[in-house]
């Protein structure tokens, strides 16, 4: 590499300087706290760990986004993570086994082999919750409202919430015979909503016409709560896991709509993020302006076989490098106290207990070129009468 490329990134390999940098850890501070007030243990997982075990239940599209690298103590293959679920859910089968409810709450990098829109950043900070052993509808309630107040704190003041079900696909799929071809086939035409492609799909494959029917209505199921009661009606006959998780949408959409009425509802009966890794509610959070989900999550009961210990599980991930470029402006202020360079002992105390006190307060230095770099403080710490105020900077 030439010299004067050698300050280049790889693509979609980005560096966080003191505007992002400040924003993001200022959310990251606020959102960990509110997930400790909800009861969630903060944890750290590692970086790398061995791919037999970061990729456990994660499905083909976390290897797909792992890269990989060799242990040279062991040998064996190691990942960077691309995802932290498994590893809170590696800790709660093994490292903590702790019996009952286990919430567990993190935030860290995570790292992707491909970005996974054209313009996202493959090393985002990724925050979120993980709840263990709860199998009720429950869970999953409080996993979503957690959700819708993390978006709040983030200071978004609409939350549009996606919502959909896991088990609706796979049971229709199941009754209708599908092989893994045709199932596969069929999920990739829901997934970018190809109506008209499904439509001729399902006529080439489906010859029972109640069966077909429910196909051709997947993708057209969408919308707000009054869409599950209509998906009542086209789903009658079908298999009773069909109406079991549109009663459960039901039961989330009253509990959320009468918790968080202004947030915004949008329910989609072919949603099938994470299908493969999912086996109940789906969920993802969007924001004006974006078109991939800054957060996801759902109900997830397999994960932990793979340690040992299945159990029933709810959490989100959210893209808190997302999160942080939507209200950047908004954040960008600092508001600092600048301090002329003086060995005067009493200026010293002076600042150390503003410092006490939670301010910025920046003492200058000779290479300062003032009055103009004032390293971005809006206030300055003047002689008066001797005794050292602060007043504004103009």
């Amino acid at each position: 590499m030439d010299k004067v490329d050698r300050w280049l990134l790889p693509d979609g390999i980005e560096e966080m300087l003191p505007d992002e940098a400040r924003n993001v850890e200022n959310l990251r501070r606020r959102m960990v706290d509110l997930f400790q007030s909800w009861g969630y243990d903060y944890v750290i997982p590692p970086m790398v760990e061995f791919v037999d075990s970061l990729l456990s239940g994660s499905g083909e599209d976390a290897d797909l986004h792992t890269f990989k690298l060799t242990d040279q103590i062991s040998g064996k293959t190691m990942g960077i993570r691309a995802d932290i679920t498994p590893q809170a859910a590696r800790m709660d089968a093994h490292s903590l086994s702790r019996e009952g409810i286990n919430r567990l709450c993190y935030a860290g990098h995570v790292m992707y082999t491909r970005p996974k829109s054209p313009l996202a950043s493959r090393t985002p900070v990724q925050v979120g919750v993980e709840l263990f052993g709860e199998s009720g509808l429950n869970a999953d309630a409080e996993v979503l409202s957690l959700l819708i107040e993390t978006l709040q704190s983030a200071g978004l003041e609409k939350q549009y919430i996606d919502l959909g079900h896991a088990a609706i696909f796979k049971a229709l799929a199941s009754h209708a015979g599908l092989n893994k071809e045709d199932e596969t086939q069929l999920f990739n035409l829901l997934q970018v909503k190809a109506v008209n492609e499904i439509d001729a799909w399902v006529a080439s494959k489906i010859s029972d016409a109640n069966v077909a029917a429910w196909f051709v209505a997947l993708p057209r199921l969408a919308g707000n709560a009054s869409i599950l009661t209509e998906a009542q009606t086209v789903f009658a006959g079908a298999p009773s896991a069909v109406g079991e998780a549109l009663q459960e949408l039901s039961y989330l959409a009253e509990v959320l709509q009468q918790r968080y009425p202004a947030a915004n509802l949008y329910f989609d009966l072919s949603e099938l993020r994470g299908y493969h890794y999912y086996t109940g509610i789906i969920f993802g959070a969007f924001a004006p302006g974006l078109g991939n989900a800054i957060a996801n999550g759902g109900c997830y009961d397999h994960i932990g076989e793979a340690f040992g210990r299945a159990r029933p599980a709810s959490g989100f991930a959210a893209d808190l490098t997302a999160i942080s470029r939507i209200n950047l402006a908004a954040e960008l202020s600092v508001a600092g106290i600048f301090a002329h360079s003086s060995e005067n002992e009493f200026l010293w105390e002076q600042v150390k207990a503003l410092r006490n006190n939670g301010e910025r307060v920046v003492c200058g230095l000779a290479a300062q070129k003032l009055p103009f770099d004032y390293q971005n403080c809006d206030r300055i710490l003047v002689e008066e009468n001797g005794k050292y105020v602060v007043k504004p900077l103009v």
